[in-house]
C-alpha cells in the first residue's frame, strides 16, 4: 500500500514539474511574440488557458498510469497550476490573482483528469 501510495506521488509530481516546465518555456516564447506584435490583453489571457490546458493534459496522458486515474491526474493537473502561479509571481515579483484563479485551477484539474483517463486507456492498461 505504501509503495503504491509512492508511485502515485511519483506520477503525479512528475506530471506536474514537466507541465510547469512546458507552460514556461511556451510561455516564454509566446512573450516573444507578443513583443513583437500587437495583441490584444484578451488574446494573451486565451493564449496562456490553451497552453495550460494543453500541459496539463498531454502531460497527465503520458506520465500517469492505471489505478486512479482521473483523480491522479486531476491532482497533477491542479498542481500544476499552482506551481506555474508560484514560478511566474517569483520571476515577476509578484503575485497576480484574479477572481478567475479558481476557474483556472478547475480547468487544469479536468483536462489533467481526462489525460491521465485517455492515457490508461491508449496504453491498454485499464
Amino acid at each position: 500500500m505504501e509503495q503504491k501510495i509512492k508511485n502515485a506521488g511519483k506520477e503525479v509530481a512528475l506530471a506536474a514539474v514537466s507541465a510547469t516546465a512546458f507552460y514556461l518555456f511556451a510561455a516564454a516564447i509566446f512573450a516573444v511574440i507578443v513583443k513583437h506584435c500587437t495583441l490584444s490583453e484578451l488574446s494573451v489571457a486565451a493564449v496562456s488557458w490553451c497552453l495550460k490546458g494543453l500541459g496539463a493534459f498531454t502531460f497527465s496522458l503520458i506520465f500517469v498510469h492505471m489505478g486512479r486515474a482521473f483523480f491522479k491526474g486531476a491532482a497533477a493537473g491542479a498542481l500544476f497550476s499552482v506551481l506555474a502561479l508560484f514560478l511566474f509571481a517569483a520571476i515577476g515579483g509578484g503575485f497576480y490573482l484574479t477572481a478567475l484563479f479558481p476557474a483556472e485551477l478547475l480547468f487544469s484539474a479536468a483536462l489533467g483528469g481526462l489525460g491521465a483517463v485517455l492515457g490508461v486507456k491508449l496504453r491498454k492498461e485499464g
